[in-house]
């Protein structure tokens, strides 16, 4: 673990809010210097605090106006059945996330799809025909708001 100062997570919670932004523009922002900017975000980086940057692209606006959740539990355990229904499921274009989770289900997933008829056909066709899946609950997501975790 790496020892974060205030300027760390700064920069962090700078980054969070946008990804896109130059070391130089941070930096000004900051009170830092460029080459100062960068070195620390190459450290945050080479520490794994930093572990990538990502796009995030409106799902409604490329046509995916629904998100459905869907706890699975799997009718048969045993090691086989989970590396087999995780390379299955990882296939399957509209599972945009695969969580292997405690509790009531074994997995969750969150599923994009045009509607609802769309999403029906995904887990008609797709997700149920899965190996060793057994109970399935779907929740259809209403609104999200992001939050980004704590920076200490």
């Amino acid at each position: 673990m790496i020892a974060l100062d205030d300027l760390d997570r700064a920069i962090l919670r700078a980054l969070v809010e946008d990804a896109s932004q130059s070391a130089g523009a941070l930096g000004r922002a900051l009170g830092l210097s460029q080459p100062a900017c960068w070195r620390r975000i190459r450290r945050l980086e080479e520490a794994g605090v930093i572990a990538g940057r990502r796009l995030d692209l409106d799902q409604a606006a490329l046509g995916f106006g629904v998100t459905v959740f869907l706890g699975i539990k799997l009718a048969t355990r045993g090691r086989v059945s989970l590396e087999d229904f995780e390379r299955a499921v990882t296939a399957i274009p509209e599972v945009q996330v695969v969580q292997h989770v405690l509790g009531r289900f074994d997995y969750r997933l969150r599923v994009t799809a045009r509607d609802i008829a769309d999403f029906e056909r995904v887990l008609r066709r797709r997700v149920m025909t899965l190996p060793g899946v057994g109970q399935v609950e779907a929740n259809v997501l209403l609104s999200e708001e992001r939050r980004p975790g704590p920076l200490g």
